[in-house]
C-alpha cells in the first residue's frame, strides 16, 4: 500500500497523464489513474469493470486492468459458447483468482460469435494483457446504441480513483 502511495505522489508530481502503448494498435493512447491501472482511449468502460472496443460489427469485450489488479492472479475462466446472447449489464461468465471468483457482465447485448479459447489453457493472459491477449470475447451487438451509456476512459479513470478512495 505504501508503494502505490509513493507511486501515486510520484505520477502526481511528474504530471503523468498519458502516454503509448501497443495492447491494441501502435499508437494507441492511453490514461493513467492514481494507481497507475491502464485505462487505453478509444475503448468504452463499464462500472462493472469491463471493456469494450467496438469496431464495425464486431465488439470485443474483456476486463479492466483495474479489474484484474484487484482480482490479483486469475486461475480460471468461464466463457460462453459461440451463438450465446448476451445482455448488458448481465453475466456471461466468471473469472477465478486465487483471491475470489468473481461474475463478468456484458457491457452490450448482443450474440457472442468468438470466444477467447486460449484463456482455458491460459487464464493469466487476462493478468498480463487484459486488452491484448486476455481478451474474453466477441459480440455482434443487437443495439448499439447501448455504448453511449458506458463511460470513456477519463469517466472510468475518475470513477475507479472515487471507487478505491472509497475502500
Amino acid at each position: 500500500m505504501a508503494l502505490r502511495v509513493w507511486a501515486s505522489s510520484a505520477a502526481n508530481a511528474l504530471k503523468l497523464s498519458s502516454a503509448s502503448t501497443t495492447h491494441l494498435s501502435p499508437a494507441a493512447p492511453l490514461s493513467l489513474s492514481r494507481c497507475f491501472s491502464t485505462v487505453l482511449d478509444g475503448l468504452k468502460y463499464a462500472s462493472s469493470h469491463e471493456w469494450v472496443k467496438h469496431e464495425g460489427s464486431v465488439a470485443t469485450i474483456g476486463i479492466t486492468e483495474h479489474a484484474q489488479d484487484h482480482l490479483g492472479e486469475v486461475v480460471f475462466v468461464e466463457l460462453p459458447e459461440p451463438g450465446a446472447a448476451v445482455t448488458q449489464a448481465s453475466g456471461f461468465g466468471a473469472v477465478e483468482s486465487v483471491k475470489a471468483t468473481s461474475d463478468v457482465n456484458s457491457p452490450i447485448s448482443g450474440e457472442v460469435i468468438e470466444v477467447n479459447t486460449k484463456l482455458t489453457e491460459t487464464p493469466g493472459l487476462i493478468n498480463s494483457g487484459p486488452y491484448a491477449d486476455g481478451w474474453m470475447i466477441k459480440v455482434k451487438p443487437s443495439n448499439p446504441s447501448e455504448l453511449d451509456s458506458l463511460m470513456g476512459p477519463k469517466e472510468y479513470t475518475k470513477f475507479c480513483e472515487e471507487e478505491d478512495a472509497a475502500h
